[in-house]
């Protein structure tokens, strides 16, 4: 299967398991991801990095990405699964019971969010 036969050219979006999913959308997850473990990133650029990632989500799962691929570094995996558990309980992001704020990927760099 090759770009095309997922996303005919011309085409700007297409309808994956129910979501409406931009072309783009990996790339972008990707050079986010970058960002987040960039440990010369401004904040600015990470919180930014973050919501576009956040925001992604689920057309990221609805295209399957993370039942065929792993987030390598530990840290950005671990954010990106807490992201996913707040937008599924309707929480504020980073935010845990208690209303205290996650510590997972306050780090940078390598090993780290």
């Amino acid at each position: 299967m090759q770009a095309q036969d997922v996303l005919p050219d011309g085409m700007d979006q297409g309808n994956f398991n129910g979501v409406a999913v931009r072309k783009g959308t990996v790339g972008a997850f990707l050079a986010n991801a970058r960002v987040c473990l960039d440990a010369s990133a401004t904040p600015q650029a990470v919180v930014a990095a973050r919501r576009d990632i956040r925001d992604a989500l689920p057309a990221l799962r609805a295209l399957g990405l993370f039942d065929i691929l792993q987030v390598r570094d530990a840290g950005l995996r671990a954010w990106v699964r807490e992201a996913e558990a707040d937008a599924e309980a309707g929480t504020e992001p980073g935010r845990r019971q208690g209303g205290q704020a996650s510590g997972a990927g306050q780090v940078r760099g390598p090993g780290g969010l």
